[in-house]
């Protein structure tokens, strides 16, 4: 996965992902995300590959699927309106948030074809007070 270009990657995992959730549908493992069972998840890491980490249907990780479950039972995020700036969007959580009717998202990135507005974090152009919410996941080591 390290030699294609993460455009490239995004774009064949909307081809891919619907063949990897069928031939892999069972109950031994399930994605709170999309709440569907699988009977084992896909390996996945860069230097050392770890078993059973990514979802197949969302592409989750297991910081994706506990920030989910975080959301879902400790906070108001899927029911009460707010404006949300979400920092390099994760692909198992943008068509979700961009689905909810209460909220205003807007993606922000450097350079994932995925974001709304491609800026630097460190010069991000918003004005103070602008967003009730920001998710910055995974982004510190990138600065």
């Amino acid at each position: 996965m390290n030699i294609l270009p993460r455009p490239l990657l995004i774009q064949g995992s909307y081809i891919v992902r619907p063949i990897l959730v069928w031939f892999m549908k069972g109950n031994r493992f399930v994605d709170p995300i999309d709440e569907q069972g699988y009977y084992s998840l896909l390996p996945y890491g860069y230097e050392k590959q770890r078993e059973n980490v990514l979802s197949p249907g969302t592409f989750s990780l297991e910081r994706h699927r506990l920030m989910w479950l975080y959301l879902k039972n400790e906070t108001s995020f899927f029911t009460e309106k707010a404006k949300v700036l979400h920092i390099a969007p994760e692909q198992s959580f943008i068509k979700r948030f961009r689905a909810m009717n209460n909220l205003e998202y807007i993606t922000s990135d450097l350079e994932s074809p995925l974001a709304d507005v491609k800026a630097d974090i460190c010069d991000l152009p918003f004005g103070d007070d602008t967003f009730d919410i920001v998710f910055c996941n995974h982004v510190l080591e990138h600065i």
